[in-house]
């Protein structure tokens, strides 16, 4: 009983510093991608029979929070489009293709911040520059602030967030097989991100 009584002390302890240190934040924080825990996925419906999914496995960018002035934090982020994997090796050769993303003329693609709106305290909508196939155009970005606290591991700061959208990819410039796969394609980024030493 005395070691179960113990243990809930040290975890309210515990959970009463990660709420401290996520409610104390000040000043410009400047975090890097943590790649074994970011997934940046999206799916396109086939003929509405289903969606198919796949994932970018090679990306790399920076986000700047800046705790006294949200509005003024940024994001910026760029994947090498031949990364992409959907767990077919023929399906991920077509979309490597110039039928798709074209990955010998356009090896990557990136999103540039350039506005971001605190809608409530761990939600906001970032404003941006999506290139792809060489085409910069607006987008923007869902996200939800999941999480700021020490990594006991590594002992330095990480935080996580959320984020949605949905793409036309005619507007890019990828027309191929339109209307039987979608024009429009939802992307979802579950993001942990490492504070810079």
């Amino acid at each position: 009983m005395m070691i179960r009584y113990s243990l809930m002390v040290v975890v309210a302890i515990f959970t009463l510093f990660n709420f401290q240190m996520s409610q104390a934040a000040t000043g410009i924080e400047t975090y890097h991608f943590d790649k074994s825990h970011t997934n940046i996925m999206w799916f396109v419906n086939h003929i509405g029979f289903s969606n198919s999914m796949g994932q970018f496995m090679d990306f790399d960018g920076q986000i700047i929070l800046n705790h006294d002035n949200p509005d003024q934090s940024s994001v910026r982020i760029t994947f090498k489009t031949a990364s992409i994997m959907t767990g077919l090796p023929k399906f991920d050769e077509h979309l490597k293709s110039d039928e798709f993303f074209n990955v010998k003329k356009y090896p990557t693609a990136s999103f540039t911040s350039t506005k971001v709106t605190l809608i409530e305290d761990n939600r906001a909508t970032v404003d941006g520059n999506f290139t792809l196939l060489g085409v910069t155009k607006a987008l923007t970005l869902k996200v939800r602030f999941n999480k700021r606290a020490m990594d006991i591991q590594k002992n330095i700061m990480r935080t996580g967030f959320s984020v949605k959208t949905t793409v036309k990819r005619s507007r890019w410039g990828m027309k191929k097989y339109l209307p039987l796969v979608s024009d429009d394609v939802i992307i979802r980024i579950e993001a942990e991100a490492l504070i810079d030493q």
